[in-house]
């Protein structure tokens, strides 16, 4: 109890740096918490985005994945392998500053059940989420949730979208997660921004399958060997081995060509963006 009081009690307040040219904000699993504590009391509209080798290399495709994260408040930090990357490069990150759904939900769940803050979650199969979510309400007791399938058209004027929307502001919930994989879960948010009236938008791609137990936990202690990504591609081949064994590598020769330039300006890795405080 005395450690969520300190979560209760935290004022975020972390930084933005910037990754090789891509911004993230170094918050913990509890300045989450905090940032949502945050916005719903003093009632804000937050963003929140994430960031891994697949998101950085999306970014180099697809342009609207670059219009998502100009228009996220806060970028967390999902792999230990920008963690390990950032350190290469000289800047202040560690494993405190690797924010991702599976760690701090543990923290936040048991202070929505606490304060009745709804939430509602967007994505996976038909089932799934619903299965997800009635394991979420028997570990957390008074957790009010609701849930429904990322299986629609997400056009955004078309009639499921509208009414996926409809269902979203009808149940008004504090916390929105949207959890319908890369890209699309980044390009619905961007394209429904103006309709989402949540505290906080959690994109969290594949966070409720975990949990109702469509996709197998990684051993929490692979993150500090950097080897959890072995263990989702020896668990999923023929989906993530493009992700893992490819797209790694042109991620990497497209920074290296960024830093290659910088070291030609004479500027430095990070100095294209300036630290900021959370607001």
């Amino acid at each position: 109890m005395g450690e969520l009081a300190g979560i209760r009690a935290l004022q975020p307040a972390s930084r933005s740096v910037s990754l090789l040219g891509f911004r993230v904000d170094t918050f913990s699993d509890e300045d989450v918490v905090g940032l949502a504590s945050h916005a719903i009391n003093t009632q804000k509209n937050y963003v929140l985005g994430h960031h891994n080798f697949h998101s950085l290399y999306l970014c180099q495709r697809e342009p609207r994945m670059r219009d998502f994260y100009s228009l996220a408040d806060h970028v967390l930090i999902d792999g230990m392998s920008l963690v390990l990357l950032g350190r290469i490069f000289s800047l202040p990150l560690s494993r405190q500053n690797r924010a991702t759904s599976l760690d701090f939900m543990p923290l936040l769940l048991p202070e929505a059940a606490r304060l009745g803050w709804r939430i509602y979650y967007l994505g996976s199969k038909p089932g799934v989420a619903e299965r997800g979510a009635a394991r979420l309400r028997n570990d957390y007791p008074g957790l009010q949730i609701r849930t429904h399938h990322g299986y629609f058209v997400p056009d955004k004027s078309g009639v499921e979208n509208r009414s996926v929307l409809a269902d979203i502001k009808s149940y008004a919930p504090h916390l929105l997660f949207v959890g319908m994989g890369m890209p699309l879960q980044e390009f619905w948010v961007l394209e429904n921004r103006d309709d989402l009236e949540a505290a906080v938008t959690f994109v969290c791609g594949a966070y409720i399958d975990y949990i109702a137990g469509e996709i197998s936990h990684t051993p929490r202690w692979l993150g500090a060997l950097y080897l959890e990504w072995l263990y989702r591609l020896l668990s999923e081949p023929r989906r993530l081995s493009r992700r893992y064994l490819l797209e790694p590598w042109f991620v990497l020769s497209h920074l290296l060509r960024q830093q290659f330039r910088n070291w030609r300006e004479g500027t430095g890795v990070h100095d294209n963006l300036p630290t900021r405080r959370v607001e």
